[in-house]
């Protein structure tokens, strides 16, 4: 059974407007980005592959200092329900729809009229596409050295002519400032226009805000995609990503992990929708 949202009627978009502006937002740096539209308080950006690639390609390529996540529904729980988090995700510069659910909320109540979500795993292979072309070096932070040594070989067997200026993993603790303080240091030395950052929400969203101001280059938190690319973890099918049962493939491949986390998530995610829904058909 697909777990659609767009099957559900129509619902008034009256009150639905964005978080910040119905304009195109501009970061600090005067690139301009998307609107945002405020999902249980979370800021979600109305954007598509296309305009993320053309737009994180000419920040990379300026080595601009822009943060990026990509919100599916356990990440958008988790930070709408956490004060400190909301208020750090609320500052990315762009909170992409990275699960289906979560664009066909956006679609539903807003008419944002997305055609499809823009999934972590595929934007980075279309920016790592994209800067073996134009020489944009990249760096890989998160995971484990093994999964980043497989990480590597599988990307450069896709695209030989990748530049990976830097790969690490950093240690399951905190970091020391001097090691933190070392570590923004190799990466700014490197001279990588993209940081993917494969920390896991969402250590990978504080670190990416925590170090927006230090850290010359785009930053993309994107959670499994390193385990998805290194093939140390399968990805769901594409008709279960199209129909928005990516989450059950992954419980069903990780029942012992994951069951508490999508049991949660799911229910309020479906609680808070139909709230929102009856706010929106009352006002």
């Amino acid at each position: 059974m697909r777990f659609d949202l767009e099957h559900f009627g129509s619902i008034s978009s009256k009150s639905a407007v964005p978080i910040a502006s119905t304009m195109m937002t501009t970061v600090q740096n005067q690139l301009p980005c998307p609107p945002k539209f405020d999902l249980f308080g979370i800021g979600i950006s109305r954007i598509d592959y296309h305009e993320a690639t053309d737009l994180l390609i000419k920040a990379a390529q300026e080595r601009r200092s822009i943060i990026v996540d990509h919100m599916p529904v356990h990440g958008l729980i988790e930070a709408s329900s956490n004060p400190f988090l909301k208020t750090k995700i609320n500052q990315f510069d762009i909170v992409a729809p990275d699960g289906q659910p979560v664009r066909w909320a956006l679609n539903r109540l807003h008419q944002t009229n997305l055609s499809d979500r823009v999934y972590g795993p595929e934007l980075m292979l279309r920016l790592c596409r994209q800067a073996e072309q134009k020489g944009i070096g990249v760096y890989l932070y998160g995971s484990r050295s093994d999964v980043l040594e497989r990480l590597k070989h599988n990307l450069l067997h896709q695209f030989p002519a990748l530049r990976i200026v830097g790969a690490e993993a950093p240690p399951f603790r905190p970091l020391t400032p001097e090691e933190d303080q070392a570590t923004v240091a190799r990466i700014n030395q490197s001279g990588a226009g993209f940081i993917f950052l494969g920390l896991g929400c969402p250590k990978q969203e504080h670190f990416a805000f925590d170090h927006r101001e230090n850290i010359q280059g785009v930053q993309l938190c994107v959670g499994a995609a390193f385990d998805f690319h290194a093939g140390t973890k399968k990805m769901a099918p594409q008709w279960m990503q199209r129909n928005g049962l990516e989450w059950l493939f992954r419980l069903l491949t990780e029942p012992g992990r994951l069951w508490k986390r999508y049991f949660l998530t799911n229910s309020i995610f479906l609680i808070k929708y139909f709230q929102k829904s009856l706010n929106f058909k009352n006002a």
